[in-house]
């Protein structure tokens, strides 16, 4: 039985694991100055950054959440996935592979 590429119904594993794992990469992009501070705070303070960089652990948090608790984020990183199965199920190549650069020299 062959796979329909266009089809639209997701596993249980897509929805609950990958999924999330699209949103948690793009949300980190969205929030990258949060994570610099906090990147920054955490390397500056060294044992203390626990007690030290709490106002950017949260502010980290804060825009973390806001992005993973937003549906249309999620409809966006789901449509994302699909176009990326559909694609995969049409090649069989998966998208890492296709994205890698082809040497220019032989």
């Amino acid at each position: 039985m062959a796979l329909d590429p266009a089809e639209q119904h997701l596993r249980h594993v897509e929805k609950d694991v990958l999924i999330p794992k699209i949103m948690r990469e793009k949300a980190r992009e969205r929030c990258s100055e949060q994570v610099q501070d906090f990147t920054k705070c955490c390397k500056e303070s060294g044992m203390l950054m626990v007690v030290k960089c709490r106002k950017e652990n949260s502010a980290l948090k804060e825009c973390l959440t806001a992005y993973y608790t937003d549906p249309a984020f999620y409809e966006e990183c789901k449509m994302e996935y699909l176009k990326e199965r559909e694609e995969f199920r049409k090649t069989g190549i998966p998208t890492k592979k296709r994205l890698q650069k082809l040497p220019t020299s032989m």
